[in-house]
């Protein structure tokens, strides 16, 4: 997650498309906050680990 939204922000930041910017700022926030939970040892979704 948090690589795809890298890759989004790069993507707007060369198009110059604000939407894809925004996009890539929510998914590197979010793949951030579920890395931070899982490795805190906290089930997402009802999961404990995700194969």
């Amino acid at each position: 997650m948090i690589t795809l939204g890298i890759v989004l922000l790069i993507v707007g930041y060369l198009t110059g498309v604000q939407i894809i910017w925004v996009l890539g700022i929510v998914a590197v926030v979010l793949g951030a906050v579920l890395a931070i939970a899982g490795s805190a040892g906290h089930a997402i979704g009802g999961r404990s680990h995700w194969f």
